[in-house]
């Protein structure tokens, strides 16, 4: 049994995590060369640490690092002398401290389970409910043209995986383009469209009928509509003929709340990097109540944030998407440890304490 006192949080910092990719990840809203992060760390006064990653992302929600950098530091000294096993009271309190910044709350928030589960002895996905311990993630193209598209798709279908996420948004043809070109890569593939509020309701109903005469029917269709038109988002639900799911428009309880009162959606996509770990912990327990299918997701993340998702995932159970996969864009991975492997698998079976990964040679502040 852990000591009294021994899990007494006796400091917290917070420093930048950037990081080159290999290629650049381009999405409707934007292109981006360079992982700029947030890496937290918390120390306990046995000597555990546990880790946490934020990401913040302008062309998603308007966050940026600096914003991320200054509002987790701002929060560092609430937590200090604090008893990290109180740490759903201290969860709470991050919202409380840091309303404006998911990131922040995200990075602070995870090193705080981490540091905790790895101090009890127990994986994280354990806090969560151990539902699972494996999880395989979809891989993404991001916007390419229609050469390169199937060009990706194919070095996904080498690495074992059939589920392709595919980033849309920009405009009709060139994005039909590249989803034929993804889609003639190879048979039995299951697509998954990403417009990132690039599309209205129409341009994308007109996108799956002129899909539809192909005989291409995706498996989801992600933010076919700007986050606050839920009019828009509820239309392409009811007359799409595919899943919908909700990403920036399921930014906190309260949106989640309104997408289930609108029928807005057939599906949640949670990132803990959106809103932090209770809160997104809460939004999973709405959606199931009201018969909404769950999707696990991220923004640029490394192997940190990731696998921590995959902790939250694995752990809650029940998650039918599964979109983990962007360590697969960073040149070179700035973590050690358990993390995702080369045929898009999670495997948390081993991992015995916390989350399984700690950043590497220069990272550990």
């Amino acid at each position: 049994m852990p000591r009294r006192g021994a899990a007494s949080i006796i400091a917290v910092d917070a420093r930048p995590l950037d990081v080159p990719m290999s290629q650049p990840f381009e999405i409707a809203g934007g292109s981006h060369a360079e992982v700029r992060n947030v890496l937290a760390r918390l120390r306990l006064a046995d000597g555990t640490v546990g880790y946490g990653e934020g990401a913040p992302m302008g062309s998603y929600n308007g966050e940026t690092q600096a914003l991320a950098l200054r509002e987790a530091r701002a929060a560092c000294a609430a937590l200090v002398g604090r008893d990290s096993a109180a740490w759903r009271g201290l969860l709470e309190e991050l919202e409380r401290l840091l309303p404006r910044c998911g990131a922040a709350r995200a990075a602070l928030g995870t090193a705080l389970l981490d540091a905790w589960t790895r101090h009890a002895g127990i994986p994280l996905r354990a806090l969560f409910g151990g539902a699972q311990a494996r999880l395989v993630t979809d891989i993404t193209v991001s916007i390419l043209g229609p050469k390169e598209a199937r060009q990706a798709a194919r070095r996904i279908l080498a690495r074992g995986i059939r589920t392709i996420k595919i980033k849309i948004g920009t405009d009709l043809e060139s994005d039909e383009a590249r989803i034929r070109a993804v889609n003639s890569a190879g048979p039995g593939l299951r697509l998954m469209l990403d417009a990132n509020q690039g599309y209205g309701p129409k341009e994308s109903l007109t996108l799956l009928r002129r899909l539809r005469r192909r005989g291409i029917v995706p498996v989801l269709f992600e933010q076919p509509a700007a986050a606050d038109d839920y009019a828009g988002l509820r239309r392409v639900a009811r007359l799409g003929g595919v899943p919908v799911a909700a990403d920036e428009s399921a930014s906190s309880r309260d949106a989640v709340l309104r997408l289930v009162r609108e029928r807005a959606a057939h599906v949640v996509n949670i990132k803990l990097t959106k809103c932090g770990l209770l809160e997104a912990w809460d939004i999973a327990g709405i959606a199931r109540a009201a018969g909404l299918r769950l999707m696990i997701g991220g923004n640029i993340e490394s192997d940190l944030a990731m696998t921590a998702a995959a902790h939250f995932a694995a752990g809650l159970g029940g998650f039918q998407f599964v979109d983990l996969d962007t360590p697969l864009w960073f040149s070179r991975n700035p973590m050690r440890g358990a993390g995702l492997r080369p045929d898009g698998l999670y495997d948390l079976s081993g991992i015995k304490a916390g989350i399984g990964v700690r950043p590497g040679s220069g990272l550990e502040i």
